[in-house]
């Protein structure tokens, strides 16, 4: 009896880490799982990657400005001067005002007229820089790319390249939404009772008209008055 309730004691603290071996490694597994189950973070839109990219190729030119430029001095001068830089990495002709193509829109032959950006890649550029300026803890009041000087200057390139590549740029009209309006006419009837007896009409629904009233007691009164005189003649 002892040896076989010992083998049964030996053989319960033998299964005893067993199991609980089993039952951690059933939890680090569930546990695994749903660490892995968790939602990945989305991924930055387009529009947020190329404005991440701009803000970073800006902050990248004051400090290769000479003499280096902080973010607290820039002015709308040197975002022009940024604008100005990009140019060379344009692709877009502009014809010079010698140039026999100036104004042609399809020019039938190549020439030596420099590439710039065109005016809606500077201009959507400033939109984005400008947003980035004030995510980054800039004031709006001295956000240096909504600066007059930036956008007479933006103008100035829009009205030059239209002359220049013969492509007037149209501003688009927006179009206002159409509200339609349906009248809808309801009839009221206001019908009045007129009493018939010599009591007047002020009992009447919506307040009768006292005269009528009047009028119609005393012609009721002359007939009875009239038969009565036949009566007493026949």
């Amino acid at each position: 009896m002892d040896s076989a309730s010992a083998g049964s004691d030996n053989s319960i603290k033998e299964a005893i880490p067993a199991t609980a071996s089993a039952l951690l490694s059933a939890a680090s597994q569930q546990g695994g799982g749903g660490s892995e189950s968790s939602p990945s973070p989305a991924p930055p839109s387009r529009y947020e990657s190329q404005k991440r990219r701009d803000w970073n190729t800006f902050l990248q030119y004051l400090t290769n400005h000479k003499p280096p430029l902080t973010l607290a001095r820039c002015s709308g001068t040197h975002v022009i001067e940024f604008l100005k830089y990009l140019d060379q990495f344009g692709k877009t002709k502009v014809h010079i005002t010698d140039c026999p193509y100036f104004g042609h829109v399809n020019p039938p032959a190549p020439c030596a007229c420099p590439l710039k950006q065109a005016w809606g890649s500077l201009d959507a550029l400033i939109g984005r820089l400008r947003a980035a300026y004030e995510e980054n803890g800039g004031r709006p009041e001295s956000n240096p790319f909504g600066a007059r000087a930036v956008r007479i200057y933006l103008r100035e390139v829009r009205e030059g390249q239209a002359k220049a590549r013969g492509i007037p740029y149209e501003k688009k009209k927006r179009k206002r939404p159409t509200v339609t309006t349906t009248a809808v006419g309801v009839n009221v009837s206001r019908t009045s009772t007129q009493p018939v007896d010599g009591g007047g009409g002020r009992g009447g629904i919506c307040g009768g008209d006292d005269s009528v009233g009047a009028k119609t007691g005393a012609n009721v009164g002359s007939a009875t008055a009239v038969a009565a005189a036949t009566t007493n003649s026949v």
